[in-house]
């Protein structure tokens, strides 16, 4: 286990306190330890760092040394390390070494003497431990068993999806796992970092990369199959430990070339992850907290993907409580948001037989859905369905891809308003449920509007003679084919029965 420098920090310091018998809190006191100079600089903020223009100390750092670096054999570290603390071998390296990063800051004789420099050399190499104390807690929070083992849940297929014609396989399983890629990347890059940490400007930019190469890996690893027609009933779970073990590749790889004092990606060196001090004062990985968000990641993306391949929507936008009559939906299976109410349906198709009551099939909850909050699913809500797909919605319509996705990460990390990976399975993009807006309908008189909505049940079949989505017959074709619906009479026979002109 990584031993982080907050913890020597405090051992170091001055006491600690541990409980006794009786439950209450005895301090202990430790034997003074003399740190030195250094020791008047301890508990750093990231606002210190531009207090005290650390990215410019850095950069002049870096170009001043500039033939230390090249010549050592660890780069940057191995020679800030020889220059900060007397100690060549600080190589800070992710390669199985429990002592690669660690700070000798307490009478450290060569720290000590750097006079005016001592603060910067100081902060410099708190950020540079914390930095590699994220890459390496983010790997020994995959460990292959522990992801495996949170995954691996067979038969899919009869709880998130329901084959048409008893179709046992989707030949298109690759694309869903390439999709769920994006979401690995997003999802461990940013979780790891937690929710308070502050990434703004140039180094939420360039950690939006590290989760794109998160994603290639995962992707690479995904080509290596030759099997295009995995069944659904196979170990799915066992497939997406694969491909996250395979994503995590890259965090090693990016924190061996930055602490190398190269360019991780053509992103930028060390200087650009470290500026504006987002890890000086980092409290390190939450393993657990990054496992669970990770879990619920994968698992909602999975979920998504094999939801988008049947005939699953949302339609809302009316008032919380209905009333406006354009029917009712489904309470259980909706959320109230800005005072207007959003429900998702799974369109079962019927059997064909014009002789049967069930020939044009109804609207019920999604596969699975019942699952959902609880057991292995308990980190995904239906809420976090329903507003993950209506944040992506609201930015992309029916297109929000992996290229939108990305774009969207980095602008919520440069602009600071929020963290991916923090936020969890509600994030924008997890879902891409395809959502239309029915609140344009009411008042409009559109033949049988009423039955718009309809509550769950064998017997429910809504009724859409209009351009039921934002009163926009392009939209409403839109919509349509999102929702794998084209050439699907069920919810519109009764209207062209009355001659009534439909448009998708």
């Amino acid at each position: 286990m990584v031993i982080t420098a907050l913890a020597l920090l405090f051992l170091s310091s001055a006491s600690s306190a541990l409980p006794t018998g009786d439950g209450a809190v005895q301090p202990i006191s430790l034997p003074p330890r003399r740190c030195g100079t250094v020791a008047s600089y301890y508990g750093q903020t990231t606002k210190d760092w531009d207090k005290y223009k650390m990215d410019q100390w850095l950069e002049a750092w870096m170009k001043n040394h500039s033939s230390e670096i090249s010549h050592h054999s660890y780069g940057f570290s191995g020679a800030f390390g020889d220059w900060a603390m007397g100690n060549p071998d600080w190589s800070c390296r992710d390669d199985g070494s429990a002592s690669s990063c660690d700070l000798d800051l307490c009478d450290n004789k060569r720290l000590n003497s750097r006079g005016d420099d001592i603060r910067s050399t100081y902060y410099t190499l708190e950020a540079v431990n914390r930095l590699h104390s994220y890459f390496t807690g983010l790997s020994e929070a995959f460990e292959v068993s522990a992801i495996a083992s949170a995954l691996s849940k067979d038969k899919w297929s009869k709880t998130f999806y329901k084959p048409k014609n008893n179709d046992k396989t989707i030949n298109t399983l690759k694309a869903v796992l390439t999709a769920i890629t994006t979401t690995i990347g997003i999802g461990a890059t940013f979780a790891g970092l937690g929710e308070g940490t502050a990434l703004l400007g140039t180094a939420g930019s360039v950690f939006s990369n590290i989760a794109s190469g998160a994603s290639v890996e995962g992707q690479l690893q995904l080509k290596q199959d030759k099997d295009d027609t995995f069944d659904k009933d196979a170990q799915l779970g066992a497939i997406l430990a694969q491909v996250v073990v395979q994503s995590m590749k890259s965090f090693t790889a990016a924190n061996n070339d930055l602490m190398a004092g190269k360019s991780y990606k053509n992103t930028g060196d060390i200087k650009k992850y470290l500026s504006g001090g987002a890890f000086v004062a980092f409290q390190g990985v939450d393993k657990n907290k990054v496992i669970d968000k990770m879990n619920a990641f994968i698992l909602a993306s999975a979920v998504n993907q094999l939801w988008r391949q049947q005939k699953i929507f949302i339609l809302g936008g009316g008032k919380c409580g209905d009333g406006q009559g354009i029917g009712s939906g489904p309470k259980d299976y909706s959320v109230c948001r800005d005072g207007k109410a959003w429900y998702i349906y799974y369109w079962h198709e019927g059997n064909g037989d014009p002789f049967s009551g069930k020939q044009w099939g109804y609207v019920t909850k999604p596969p699975g859905a019942d699952e959902l909050g609880k057991g292995d699913y308990a980190g995904i809500k239906i809420a976090d369905v329903i507003n993950s797909s209506l944040d992506s919605y609201n930015v992309g319509e029916y297109n929000y891809d992996s290229n939108k996705a990305a774009e969207r990460v980095q602008l919520a990390l440069k602009k600071g308003w929020r963290n991916p990976g923090a936020q969890g399975p509600s994030w924008e993009g997890t879902f891409t449920i395809p959502v239309c807006d029915v609140s344009g309908a009411v008042g409009k008189g559109y033949y049988d509007g009423r039955y718009i909505l309809e509550d769950y049940g064998k017997n429910s079949r809504p009724v859409w003679c209009g351009p039921i989505c934002s009163d926009d017959w392009d939209k409403t074709d839109r919509f349509i084919s999102a929702a794998h619906m084209n050439n699907f009479k069920s919810p519109k026979h009764i209207c062209q029965d009355h001659g009534i002109r439909i448009h998708y």
